[in-house]
């Protein structure tokens, strides 16, 4: 029998480290999607269903603002932060006026309710962005070559995957040290455990709800502004990203930024190993795992019955 040659000996892990990759920077924007969710529920006890339609409004702006860089003929570096601007612009525009114009009407009644609002909005945004951009794809090309290729091992890697790794890296450290170390953390963990009480001692819970969703909303229009590189930007692109994202926040626990994290690595990682070892059970994987920690787990890996925590 023939001695294994390097070679041989490179592959599985080659595969491995292709697949530890992959799962790393699918996860990426996920969290970035998925924190946006945890972070309203945790605050305004909301499982937005529409969360997936902001996801899409901000690769739909995306789309939209980087052809008009492009048209200017400004350098491409510009792309980057007109993303960035363009995810502030949906959380500005929209957030406001469905917080304050139809979701604060429902405030104290039941949650399903809350769900069924949710939801209608889903649909009429749905329709509203085909009204605005059409039944077309859109295709958001420049900013993906901008880091180049990364040759790792024997294999080459596209750098703004691993871009999107540093820029999830650095949006969960800002939320955790806004959260845990500042006096404005302090004040929404107050609303979290009691907005009676902190509202007694003189805190706008109002104004702390309104701030939680807009950072909510804006964390998804970020997620779907850098991933729109990554996609076809069309309708129907939100449907698969609430899935997931719920899928996400269930397996690390509602209101949970650690279980954010974790959750969107496990999924992640659940993936990457279909899509390399049997890319027919892609979507299966990620609902096995869901189903295999609520079995186990149901209130998620994070999360502790008795209490809600961000």
């Amino acid at each position: 029998m023939p001695l294994p040659t390097s070679v041989d000996c490179d592959q599985p892990m080659q595969l491995t480290l292709t697949i530890l990759i992959d799962a790393i920077s699918y996860a990426s924007w996920l969290f970035i999607v998925a924190l946006g969710l945890t972070l309203v529920f945790g605050v305004l006890k909301i499982l937005n269903i529409a969360h997936g339609s902001f996801y899409a409004l901000g690769a739909y702006a995306t789309a939209t603002a980087v052809a008009w860089v492009n048209g200017a003929a400004l350098p491409p570096m510009w792309s980057l932060p007109t993303m960035l601007l363009a995810a502030l612009a949906v959380a500005v525009l929209v957030a406001p006026l469905t917080e304050r114009g139809l979701l604060r009407i429902y405030y104290g009644r039941d949650e399903v309710l809350l769900v069924l609002v949710t939801y209608a909005m889903f649909l009429m945004l749905e329709d509203i962005t085909k009204l605005i951009w059409g039944a077309n794809p859109y295709y958001v090309s420049e900013p993906y070559a901008l880091f180049g290729n990364i040759d790792i091992g024997h294999q080459s890697y596209v750098g703004y995957d691993l871009f999107l790794v540093l820029l999830a890296l650095l949006v969960g450290a800002v939320v955790w040290w806004c959260l845990n170390r500042t006096r404005t953390g302090k004040i929404v963990t107050a609303v979290i455990h009691s907005p009676e009480i902190a509202s007694s001692m003189g805190i706008n819970v109002s104004r702390v709800y309104m701030g939680a969703f807009v950072a909510g909303i804006f964390l998804a229009a970020l997620g779907g502004a850098f991933t729109a590189p990554m996609i076809s930007v069309q309708p129907g692109v939100s449907v698969g990203v609430i899935i997931i994202s719920f899928a996400v926040v269930i397996i690390g626990g509602l209101g949970s930024i650690e279980g954010a994290a974790i959750g969107a690595l496990i999924v992640g990682l659940a993936r990457a190993c279909a899509v390399h070892l049997m890319p027919t059970a892609e979507l299966f994987s990620v609902y096995l795992v869901m189903a295999l920690v609520l079995v186990f787990r149901p209130q998620g890996l994070f999360q502790r019955i008795q209490a809600r925590k961000i």
